[in-house]
């Protein structure tokens, strides 16, 4: 079968790679907004490319969800519920500014029993990693969790990520919990930031960044962490 894929064709495959699971609304909003017609196209375009055998779907949710071809996970899978909260985090920091470096499910030591965020990014300049708690857990296993972030940390192997930039030092990057729940986890050697939502997020560094200036005529001493940078 001979066919020709447009530019947009091969963004939108790749997306669902990406993202695992992707539902047909974020793809309007995401791929077609710009259009006239944008549901009616998208529908036409995954229609096309479910048919040319390059995405699979699944219509167990409403609107359909598009999958890796290769996908393993079932079409039914409360894993893809998982997969579109990711997701909708990613969608929500786009309306602030695109992420880079994404990597969903990143497992950055490589070895099982490791950190497993879900989602690695580069968000206004600054590395996250991000947990996406959807169920409630308890304040020990919370803090086991962020105890492997730490233990991470003193391994030193996150200075080789390839993601470092090359001519600065290298960057821990803050663990952000996103979460309605809010745990009685600390260290003394990462930041962690516990939000409802990306928005949430937002609010707090443009109050922590007014205070800054606010002081800065008074103090200068060092915010103590990575900035994000909201211009």
């Amino acid at each position: 079968m001979s066919f020709r894929l447009s530019q947009r064709d091969k963004d939108i495959i790749g997306f669902i790679n990406q993202f695992r699971a992707v539902d047909r609304d974020s793809l309007v909003e995401l791929f077609f907004k710009q259009l006239k017609s944008p549901v009616n196209a998208c529908n036409s375009v995954m229609v096309r490319l479910y048919r040319l055998g390059l995405i699979e779907r699944t219509q167990q949710y409403s609107p359909t969800v598009y999958l890796p071809i290769d996908a393993k996970i079932k079409k039914n899978s409360q894993k893809i519920l998982h997969f579109l909260s990711i997701l909708d985090i990613y969608k929500q920091m786009c309306t602030y500014s695109t992420p880079k470096q994404i990597i969903v499910e990143d497992k950055p030591t490589g070895r099982k029993g490791g950190i497993e965020p879900d989602l690695f990014c580069i968000f206004k300049g600054s590395p996250f990693w991000i947990e996406i708690q959807r169920n409630q857990y308890s304040e020990q296993k919370m803090q086991a969790k962020i105890n492997l972030y730490e233990e991470f940390f003193f391994s030193d192997e996150w200075k080789a990520l390839h993601w470092q930039p090359e001519d600065r030092a290298a960057i821990f990057p803050s663990v952000i919990l996103i979460t309605p729940v809010r745990y009685a986890v600390s260290s003394e050697h990462i930041r962690i930031i516990q939000v409802i939502s990306i928005d949430e997020l937002m609010e707090k560094y443009r109050s922590s960044a007014k205070k800054q200036r606010d002081g800065r005529s008074r103090t200068s001493a060092s915010s103590g962490g990575i900035k994000i940078n909201l211009t």
